[in-house]
């Protein structure tokens, strides 16, 4: 079984930044692509960015240029950085990852841009 962890998110002004992080534990051996995905109230869940596990990164338009991924590949766990921060980021924001061909979600964490 894989057990994902997210944190970080919370209240932040327009501008503003916050910093998630998701930590897997269990049985991971094997664990390959780290993602983040958001989804907004009423909207479909969407990919926001990616990270393999030799850190190749790739990003969603929405957050390019103001989001960065990473990860920590001694403590499982991966990072999106999140700067600029606009009221249509607004949304839970979950990580998901790749462990020997299965996909795992976390539980989600919320994220609300507003003044």
């Amino acid at each position: 079984q894989v057990h994902l962890v997210e944190s970080g998110g919370g209240l932040v002004q327009p501008g503003g930044s916050l910093r998630l992080s998701c930590a897997a534990s269990g049985d991971i051996f094997g664990i390959n692509v780290m993602a983040w995905y958001r989804q907004a109230p009423g909207k479909l869940r969407e990919w926001v960015a990616s990270i393999t596990s030799s850190g190749f990164t790739t990003y969603a338009d929405s957050g390019k240029g103001r989001f960065t991924i990473s990860r920590d590949n001694a403590k499982n766990t991966v990072y999106l950085q999140m700067n600029s921060l606009k009221p249509e980021d607004t949304a839970v924001y979950y990580c998901n990852v790749n462990v020997r061909g299965y996909y795992y979600w976390g539980q989600g964490t919320q994220v609300t841009v507003s003044a």
